[in-house]
């Protein structure tokens, strides 16, 4: 007995067909309508025992994630969301104040995620605080680099931003001599 599954994406259709036994086929059709390249990434999990998987990326990295709600031994795939969404500001809008010759002697980023009670308990709200440290750091550079970062740069804030209010701010402590 086959059952099929439809998942649709703005770029492509994945059919997949579960075969008894738990064994799977896929099929990928493109219907990329937009005739825009498509990137597809990959990544693999393997259980790890107890309740961690490790996980390795395309590019060969591993992480371990963990699901215990009493005994966690690493970050959750929630948190693992607020960790990506960090990163992926942070390295735009450090790209962008190098551009605009910020000399920034220090950065943190502080991602705090509100979820929702009921399941699936996701992300309702997200808040994003970068603080900044540095000689003579321009308001106007970091305000426009924050900006740029959620609007236009950073994939992850535009993923999580479909189903989450995302609120950036900044802070900036100038670098005492």
């Amino acid at each position: 007995m086959r059952e099929w599954f439809f998942l649709r994406t703005t770029s492509d259709a994945i059919i997949r067909s579960r075969l008894s036994k738990g064994d799977e086929e896929r099929l990928t059709i493109s219907t990329n309508m937009s005739k825009d390249p498509v990137e597809t990434k990959v990544a693999r999990l393997r259980y790890a025992a107890g309740e961690a998987f490790v996980a390795e990326s395309q590019s060969g990295h591993a992480i371990v994630t963990s699901f215990a709600h009493d005994k966690v031994v690493a970050p959750t795939p929630m948190e693992l969301l607020l960790i990506a969404l960090g990163g992926c500001t942070g390295a735009d809008v450090v790209g962008i104040l190098e551009k605009k010759r910020q000399r920034v002697t220090g950065y943190e980023i502080e991602v705090r995620g509100e979820r929702r009670a009921e399941h699936p308990r996701i992300y309702t709200r997200i808040e994003v605080v970068h603080r900044v440290r540095g000689h003579n750091i321009d308001p106007k550079a970091v305000a426009h680099a924050v900006e740029l970062s959620e609007t236009k740069y950073c994939s992850v804030s535009a993923m999580l931003g479909a189903s989450a209010e995302i609120v950036m701010r900044y802070e900036i402590e100038p670098e005492v001599l």
